[in-house]
């Protein structure tokens, strides 16, 4: 989701994309191109970084897409460290690349549940799957630093898309008069835009003076029951069904209900001090602007 629109925006800057992919593909527009990977068999095209000078890092499993079993664990945690490995392995074997820059998602989940705290870059990671996969995450980024690359790492709250993603899926329920809170609705939900979230990757990979750790949230932090209220308003629908305590959400995710139940409050000062604006600070107007693209 982030990166076809990411795509999409790094043309509109007159770049050209080389596109890392785990089947052959062929692109249906100028200025982009496919490139096979396979991360698991340690296999990638060497060709994938010529006349290339950035990489963005958007690898990844799923986390929400299948309960967390110890073998999910692993996929999820060895596709985010294994494949920028691979990447900075290939750079190693080719020291006349032109790569200078590499930015790379990271996740709220390095925080995950720490109640109304508010989360500067300085704080240590959660002690539990999320916050240590997430610091083993950009961990395995920083190490681009050794081949004298500029490394950046956005700890991303959820990003809204009318297209996919939890808002989607949330706006769905509620347009059918489905929509639920989990647990109490008081925990905090880190939430972004995806014109701010593509916007925010666009000036980290343009800026030089951007290094290290970055908080990417909107500015106004919701708890999930305004979140989802805030929706409800928006299509004038009423939300009759009772919140869904969160043992039953443990009872049937498992620790997969951590994404619905933990509380983030993130603070974006760092970034807004190196002087990026956000074009949806609010989540009233990202809301707005989400609904009517569904229309």
């Amino acid at each position: 989701m982030v990166g076809s629109a990411l795509v999409t925006a790094l043309l509109g800057h007159d770049y050209v994309v080389n596109a890392l992919s785990r089947e052959e593909r062929h692109a249906d527009v100028p200025d982009v191109r496919f490139f096979r990977w396979d991360v698991a068999a340690g296999e990638v095209d060497a060709a994938c970084i010529d006349g290339v000078d950035a990489i963005i890092h958007l690898a990844g499993e799923n986390i929400g897409a299948l309960p967390w079993s110890n073998r999910r664990k692993q996929a999820i945690l060895e596709s985010r460290t294994q494949s920028i490995e691979l990447l900075y392995g290939l750079l190693g074997r080719q020291p006349k690349h032109a790569v200078k820059s590499v930015i790379s998602a990271s996740a709220s989940g390095y925080y995950n549940d720490r109640g109304d705290e508010w989360m500067t870059e300085d704080k240590p990671p959660a002690p539990d799957f999320l916050g240590q996969t997430c610091a083993d995450w950009e961990r395995a980024v920083s190490n681009g630093r050794a081949l004298g690359l500029r490394t950046v790492s956005l700890r991303s709250g959820v990003v809204l898309s009318s297209v996919g993603g939890i808002y989607a899926k949330v706006a769905h329920m509620v347009k059918k008069g489905l929509g639920v809170i989990p647990g109490s609705g008081r925990q905090w939900l880190p939430w972004i835009h995806i014109d701010d979230a593509v916007a925010m990757y666009i000036f980290a990979l343009e800026h030089n003076g951007i290094q290290g750790v970055y908080n990417m949230a909107a500015p106004e932090q919701v708890s999930f029951s305004t979140f989802i209220r805030t929706i409800a308003k928006q299509q004038k629908k009423p939300l009759w069904l009772p919140r869904i305590p969160g043992f039953f959400l443990r009872a049937v995710l498992g620790q997969l209900s951590e994404m619905l139940l933990a509380s983030t409050r993130m603070s974006v000062e760092k970034i807004r001090n190196a002087g990026f604006v956000f074009k949806y600070p609010e989540i009233k107007g990202a809301i707005e602007v989400l609904e009517d693209s569904r229309l």
